[in-house]
């Protein structure tokens, strides 16, 4: 599955989803997680009531399951939700990306929340829908 961060430094969850002009996606399994790419913004993102503005970070993020983000207006976080993207608010603005990422590999290897086993489940769904489902029954 594919997750994003919402971050100013590529380090840290530290950037409100409506203002981030960066956003880094990571491809994550079982077996580990791989960097992907940086999707950048850089429209006047700190015009509060601007809704345009959204429209191309949630299209970017069309085909990620997580978006991390230090914080999220109700709004953008609905319509990220009605395009099957779960909005995942960080703790703290010090919380780093790479430590979400060993604990995401280390939950799906374990007992994954209800939460995320929904998640998950809805990109098994996709891929079986897309015609990429298992032959081995």
């Amino acid at each position: 599955m594919k997750v994003a961060f919402t971050t100013q430094d590529r380090i840290h969850i530290n950037a409100h989803f409506g203002w981030a002009q960066k956003i880094d996606v990571y491809e994550v399994s079982k077996q580990g997680y791989n960097y992907l790419n940086t999707l950048e913004f850089d429209d006047n993102l700190k015009e509060d009531g601007n809704e345009d503005k959204l429209v191309p970070k949630i299209e970017a993020l069309s085909d990620c399951t997580l978006v991390y983000v230090s914080a999220i207006g109700g709004s953008a976080a609905a319509r990220l939700i009605r395009k099957k993207i779960t909005p995942v608010k960080a703790q703290s603005e010090e919380e780093e990306i790479l430590a979400i990422l060993d604990k995401l590999v280390k939950t799906l290897n374990g007992n994954p929340p209800p939460w995320l086993r929904k998640v998950i489940q809805q990109e098994e769904e996709k891929f079986a829908y897309a015609g990429f489902e298992d032959d081995d029954e």
